[in-house]
């Protein structure tokens, strides 16, 4: 025979009394493991800062109301074939307002702050419909290597994409729309120690050239892609040694992804280190073809 005996009340509120503090002990650790991990990334990110002038886009030369436009000679693969297109880096200053996080129409504002604009545009023919992509990078101007935020578009004949990613202080958060089965639409949070591979051609502008430097970063992979897929992110390894292009000295810099993905960016040597040539893992190609200074949005006179 068992015989049960009733459990005092007593011990039954011991035991629920130490299962709340267990909880609450484990809900402690989880906060204190999130919020170290939070401030070790930031702490990996920041150390970028050594390889990098602070002060490169601080120079007077982009305060002078115009935006430098690029215009290279561009090859990408779509649909198993090389396409050649013209493909456009745009780079200018401007202030953006804390209040809705876009470049400002008021600066009596007393919440702006300065941020560089890189927006990357191509139009690429297929056999059958063109695609369009436009991203744009915005990075904080006393700090090349650090992305304030960016957004990436495509629009082609089957349907449109577009994904955002924004500083949401201890991580990155990316939203996206995709029309592709399995993504749709949502978000997903980023870690916040990497570099973005489309803000490649404006960031490594400001390294500080030697035919010594190397270094590790984190880089997430292409963004200017019609998909949403969650993406990958790499310890790339990255280094530059001097070169030519032309006859005139340059700097090229290798950004070794992993050991079967590397990207070659070449930059002028002089300031404001004009981005010359890219070579990507995946075939990408980019080269100069013309660069001028002006005022893009202005209506030209007739």
């Amino acid at each position: 025979m068992i015989i049960r005996y009733p459990m005092p009340k007593y011990f039954l509120l011991f035991c629920l009394l130490c299962s709340g503090i267990a909880i609450g002990l484990s809900g402690c650790s989880s906060q204190g493991t999130n919020l170290t991990s939070a401030q070790s990334q930031q702490k990996d990110y920041n150390i970028l800062q050594e390889y990098f002038n602070a002060a490169w886009a601080m120079d007077t030369l982009w305060d002078d109301g115009l935006a430098e436009v690029a215009i290279y000679d561009a090859s990408r693969t779509v649909y198993n074939k090389v396409r050649h297109f013209d493909y456009t880096i745009i780079t200018v200053k401007e202030d953006f307002n804390k209040a809705h996080n876009v470049k400002t129409d008021d600066y009596t504002r007393d919440d702006l702050f300065p941020v560089m604009k890189v927006n990357e545009f191509a139009r690429i023919e297929t056999d059958n419909y063109p695609y369009h992509y436009l991203t744009s990078v915005f990075v904080h101007r006393s700090r090349p290597w650090a992305l304030h935020k960016l957004t990436a578009s495509s629009q082609e004949w089957c349907g449109n994409t577009f994904k955002s990613i924004t500083d949401a202080s201890s991580v990155f958060r990316q939203h996206f729309n995709s029309y592709f089965d399995g993504q749709g639409e949502g978000s997903r949070e980023l870690p916040k120690n990497i570099l973005i591979e489309d803000q490649l051609p404006y960031t490594l502008r400001a390294l500080r050239f030697s035919d010594t430097l190397q270094f590790e970063a984190n880089v997430l992979e292409l963004q200017q892609t019609n998909k949403a897929s969650e993406p990958l992110i790499y310890k790339a390894h990255i280094a530059s040694i001097k070169t030519q292009v032309n006859g005139k000295p340059a700097w090229q810099v290798k950004v070794q992804l992993d050991k079967d993905k590397q990207n070659i960016y070449t930059f002028d040597a002089r300031y404001p280190n004009h981005l010359l040539q890219q070579q990507t893992w995946d075939g990408r190609t980019l080269q100069l073809k013309k660069i001028s200074r002006y005022a893009y949005w202005e209506n030209p006179e007739i």
